[in-house]
C-alpha cells in the first residue's frame, strides 16, 4: 500500500489496477481510516488534482494519470466513523480464482455504502483482503436480497462482465414466494418502469409507460395454501424489476417493506418471516477471460427454507 505523506503532498502515477475508476472510489480505498466526508471535502477544495488539474469526484482515472493527494491531517477527536470497531464479516464464497469472485450475499447488508451506510460488502471486502489490488462489483443486488453476487479481481474481467450483461449473454434466476395464486407455468412479462422521488425523499419505482423497457420471466415453481413460489429470470436489469412487476399483477413478494401487502407482511413476521423472500439463487456465464461456461448457485437461505418448510405443514 502507497504511504500518504501526513505533513507533505504525496504524486502518484495511476497503475493498471486504478485504470477506470471513479476518484472518490480510489482515494476511499487508498486512505483506509479516512472518513469519507474528508476525502469529499479535499475533492471538492480542489486539493486533490489530476494531471495538475481539478477534477470532479466522478472523475474516471486513467492509466498514466498523475494524482495530487495533499497532506492528510485529521482532527485529534475521533469520528463516529472511524470509532466505529472494524467486524470481519465471513461471507459464504461460491467461486473464486485470479479475475472474479463470487460469494453468497446475506439479506440486510447493502453491496455499498453510502446513504448512511459507512460500509457496504464491496466495502468490508476490500478492508479484509487488502492483498486484492483490484475489486470492483459485476453487478448489484437490493440490500434486501440474499444470493448470488459477482464481483471483478482484474478490470480486464469486469469490463467483459459488463459488455456480457449488456448484450444479455449471463441468466440470472432469483427464488420468490409471492402472495397469491399464480397460474401460469411460464409467464414473460414486459412492463416499463420509472424511476421517482416520493414526497419523503425515498426512491421508488413504478410501472409507467414512460419509463424504460423492462422484461421479466416468471416459472411457477410450487402452488402453497395462499402463497406461489416462483423463478424470475431477469431479461433487463431494472431497480426493483422483479419487486415492481409482481405487485403490479397483484402477486407482491412476501415481506416486501416497499411495494408488497403491508398487513400481510406483519402476520408473516409473527409467523417467522423477518425478512423479503427473494434470493438470487443461481448466475450462469461465460468466463470472462478463459471464455469457459460456470454456472454459480446459492442456496436457499435457512430463514427462507424453513418458513417455506412451514407453509406445507397442515395448520392445527
Amino acid at each position: 500500500m502507497t504511504d500518504i505523506r501526513k505533513d507533505s503532498v504525496t504524486l502518484l502515477t495511476i497503475a493498471e489496477e486504478g485504470d477506470g475508476q471513479r476518484v472518490d472510489n480510489y482515494l476511499i480505498r487508498l486512505l483506509k481510516g479516512v472518513p469519507k466526508s474528508h476525502i469529499y471535502r479535499i475533492i471538492r477544495g480542489g486539493e486533490v488534482r489530476v494531471n495538475k488539474g481539478r477534477v470532479a469526484q466522478t472523475y474516471r482515472l486513467q492509466l498514466g494519470d498523475l494524482l495530487r493527494v495533499p497532506p492528510i491531517r485529521l482532527s485529534s477527536e475521533p469520528t463516529a466513523e472511524r470509532a466505529t470497531p472494524f467486524q470481519r464479516v465471513n461471507f459464504s464464497v461460491l467461486y473464486e480464482d485470479d479475475a472474479i469472485l463470487a460469494i453468497d450475499k446475506p439479506a440486510g447488508m447493502a453491496v455499498h455504502g453510502g446513504s448512511g451506510i459507512s460500509r457496504g460488502v464491496i466495502e468490508q471486502l476490500r478492508a479484509q483482503h487488502p492483498e486484492y489490488k483490484f475489486l470492483e462489483l459485476v453487478h448489484r443486488l437490493d440490500r434486501e436480497t440474499s444470493g448470488v453476487l459477482l464481483l471483478a479481481k482484474k478490470r480486464s474481467a469486469l469490463i467483459a462482465l459488463h459488455e456480457a450483461i449488456r448484450e444479455n449473454r449471463t441468466d440470472k434466476r432469483y427464488l420468490t414466494l409471492v402472495s397469491g395464486g399464480w397460474s401460469n407455468q411460464r409467464q414473460s412479462v414486459k412492463l416499463p418502469l420509472l424511476k421517482y422521488v416520493t414526497a419523503d425523499g425515498e426512491r421508488r419505482v413504478s410501472v409507467n409507460a414512460e419509463g424504460q423497457a423492462s422484461h421479466t420471466v416468471f416459472n411457477l415453481q410450487r402452488s402453497l395454501p395462499q402463497f406461489s413460489l416462483l423463478e424470475a429470470e431477469l431479461k433487463t436489469g431494472r431497480t426493483h424489476q422483479i419487486r415492481v412487476h409482481l405487485s403490479h399483477l397483484g402477486f407482491p413478494i412476501a415481506g416486501d417493506d416497499k411495494y408488497g401487502d403491508f398487513t400481510l407482511n406483519k402476520q408473516l413476521a409473527r409467523q417467522g418471516l423477518k425478512r423479503m423472500f427473494l434470493h438470487a439463487w443461481r448466475l450462469s456465464f461465460m468466463h470472462p477471460l478463459s471464455g469457459q461456461p460456470l454456472s454459480l448457485e446459492a442456496p436457499l437461505p435457512p430463514e427462507l427454507a424453513s418458513f417455506l418448510a412451514s407453509l406445507d405443514q397442515p395448520s392445527a
